[in-house]
């Protein structure tokens, strides 16, 4: 079973988003924000983070930089889910190691395929 875990401070995106990959048999970890994002990833090593960007105090930015750092974390799969759509935001994003960059609001149907082929 895959593992994914969901990093988000809106309850209702961690929800639908808890759902859906539930229904497609993954094992679903849920963060509030950046530092419990760490803690979850250090103690269970998930395939694939939906990490989103403004959250309270520790970013998904900075969230990506550890995980990037981190020799045991640094092969997790990264989709950024963030409201922060500009160009430069995109860019910042995959420049720092994210896999992909999603704008929200998204389309949940788009971003299982993405998810879906990253882990292949």
């Amino acid at each position: 079973m895959k593992k994914i875990l969901i990093v988000d401070d809106e309850p209702n995106i961690v929800m639908s988003l808890e759902y859906i990959f539930k229904k497609e048999n993954f094992e679903v970890f849920i963060a509030r924000d950046g530092a419990e994002a760490i803690e979850i990833a250090e103690n269970n090593i998930p395939d694939i983070i939906l990490l989103d960007i403004m959250m309270p105090n520790v970013d998904g930015y900075q969230v990506l930089s550890y995980l990037k750092q981190s020799q045991n974390l640094n092969e997790i799969k990264v989709i950024f889910l963030s409201a922060k759509n500009k160009l430069s935001d995109i860019e910042l994003g995959l420049q720092l190691g994210a896999d992909k960059y999603i704008a929200k609001p998204f389309s949940t149907k788009k971003l299982m395929k993405e998810v879906k082929e990253l882990l292949k």
